[in-house]
């Protein structure tokens, strides 16, 4: 209770909203899949995208059903209402910023496509885990939508901007009804009294958060400097990492990273994601951001 009351106050909760507490936003997702089971159930999300979409849906026996992002890697809406109207699915994951591209989307788009999925009842995710990073021009009031939309639950994480990852806290935001249900299923201590605590803490400390939000900012204007000055190609961020392809062939991933590892250097591949010629880049601190872009260099030829 302690911990959803500072939620509260830190978000400014609007009265008669929800919250639910998990071990990290990748157990709300889980949950959620859980919720959806049934003969035929449908999942549906953009990709490339955050893996635990697919992976949730799949273990929970959910037929998952992805969307293909357009060649810029914009929301093809033409392609996600086509696919929402034929499956009618369950449940509609979407992200702002979108994982691993890092890029944002029209926020026009996603209401409107939020607004199909709930005339037939389905349920969507908002995950807004990278939110904290965003500028001011680039926010929308999310939790104004949930007023309207009874389905829609929006994720947030603490993992990224507040420090938390190896504690587990992550949370979602709807209405009452949304998250009743949902509180049905989960565990009943699945958030620890250590990470409630470090949770709460980390809420007061707004110092803190907004010289994460500086420093990342700062870096990513230090890697794309970089990046730029190289040649690379890279997906505009409003995350904190960045998507770069790194060869015209389905094996420069794999070999860049490799070369990268062996300099002490550690990236995430994404062919996992279908993105064989790129790599996502977390954003460092100065010293970090310069060596990767040294070893880059390198590993480059």
């Amino acid at each position: 209770d302690d911990l959803k009351r500072a939620i509260a106050q830190h978000t400014g909760l609007p009265h008669g909203y929800s919250l639910m507490l998990g071990n990290g936003s990748d157990e709300l997702i889980s949950i959620l899949s859980m919720a959806c089971q049934m003969p035929g159930a449908v999942a549906l999300a953009p990709e490339p995208g955050f893996v635990m979409y697919a992976m949730s849906a799949k273990l929970q026996g959910l037929t998952y059903v992805p969307v293909s992002l357009r060649d810029d890697f914009e929301l093809d809406e033409p392609a996600m209402t086509e696919a929402i109207a034929k499956h009618q699915p369950a449940i509609v994951y979407l992200a702002y910023p979108n994982n691993p591209t890092a890029n944002l989307w029209d926020a026009n788009v996603m209401r409107r496509l939020i607004a199909q999925v709930s005339a037939y009842g389905g349920w969507v995710v908002l995950d807004e885990a990278y939110t904290e990073y965003l500028s001011a021009e680039q926010r929308y009031d999310a939790l104004q939508w949930i007023k309207k939309y009874p389905n829609l639950l929006v994720s947030r994480s603490m993992s990224k901007a507040y420090g938390l990852a190896g504690l587990r806290i992550g949370f979602g935001i709807a209405q009452p009804t949304l998250t009743d249900l949902l509180n049905r299923i989960r565990q009943p201590f699945n958030v620890n009294s250590l990470a409630q605590a470090a949770a709460i803490a980390a809420l007061q400390d707004t110092a803190f958060l907004a010289r994460s939000a500086q420093v990342n900012t700062e870096g990513l204007a230090q890697l794309t400097a970089g990046l730029k000055a190289m040649g690379i190609d890279y997906v505009p961020s409003s995350g904190n990492f960045v998507l770069i392809r790194v060869g015209q062939d389905d094996g420069a991933g794999a070999r860049v990273n490799l070369a990268l590892l062996k300099q002490g250097i550690i990236v995430r591949p994404v062919a996992n994601y279908g993105l064989p010629q790129w790599l996502r880049i977390s954003i460092g601190l100065p010293a970090e951001n310069a060596a990767f872009i040294t070893a880059l260099q390198k590993a480059l030829g």
